[in-house]
């Protein structure tokens, strides 16, 4: 990488903010228009708005945790930044984008993490899922169903019981949330260049949100769901500490 130029953004909370003035102090902070690499300071949270807030900007994310479990971030230290940053190993990764019509209306959205569908009501949701235009499930009756990127895997994925996925698997991850009938189905895994089409069924009955990270859709028809091989994003990892080897590691913890 040619010289480091780093823009600054920082989460809201106390700890996050006191990072980004104690770094200011040390390192120049472009503005983004000038800078080459962000450094987000946070959780994994502003990872993710970070990366929504700059899609179309191809410039890398070097994180450092100042938030909470902080998975897709490296460990916080003032010290040698723009030397680690040069030396880091980039892990890319692409999008999911999402199509839903609420209301006779045409939605969009892009997810990093996951495309999620969810039950409004105490009744649960009742679906049927195409992957690549062919009927796959008529019928599936369940609290919600994800779509997951490796990336995402990690997060609602799993606590929903859903595979962990390396970043160079080139898979999806299907995973339904609290399964009814059928109830052994425990999800699929995809093609990362699969087409899913969810139809919701009884959608008046039992009303469905569909959310793409942070962006929701309330009683939605139908929602259709692809990778966007038109964008690349790139997040920045210390190399002891990659996120490959991270998502590895994550399925030896016991």
């Amino acid at each position: 990488m040619s010289e480091i130029k780093i823009h600054i953004v920082s989460s809201n909370n106390a700890e996050a903010k006191k990072a980004k003035r104690d770094l200011a102090k040390l390192y120049k902070s472009y503005p983004i228009n000038k800078a080459n690499t962000i450094v987000a300071l946070g959780g994994d949270g502003l990872m993710l708005q970070t990366l929504h807030d700059n899609i179309n900007r191809d410039l890398p994310i070097y994180g450092m945790n100042r938030g909470s479990i902080g998975f897709l971030m490296n460990k916080y230290n003032e010290k040698n930044l723009l030397k680690r940053i040069e030396k880091s190993i980039s892990a890319e990764l692409h999008p999911l984008k999402m199509k839903t019509k609420s209301k006779n209306k045409i939605f969009t959205a892009k997810a990093i993490n996951e495309v999620s569908l969810l039950r409004e009501t105490y009744q649960a949701a009742k679906v049927k899922i195409y992957v690549d235009g062919k009927e796959r499930l008529k019928e599936l009756i369940c609290d919600g169903l994800l779509l997951c990127t490796p990336a995402g895997s990690t997060a609602y994925n799993l606590s929903a019981h859903g595979p962990i996925l390396p970043l160079t698997s080139n898979l999806l991850a299907l995973t339904p949330i609290s399964a009814f009938r059928p109830r052994r189905w425990k999800g699929a895994l995809l093609p990362r260049n699969a087409k899913v089409r969810i139809n919701i069924l009884e959608k008046k009955k039992r009303p469905v949100s569909v959310v793409a990270d942070n962006s929701e859709f309330r009683d939605i028809e139908y929602v259709e769901i692809s990778e966007d091989k038109d964008i690349q994003l790139r997040m920045l990892f210390d190399p002891k500490t990659n996120l490959e080897e991270r998502i590895i590691n994550e399925q030896f913890i016991y």
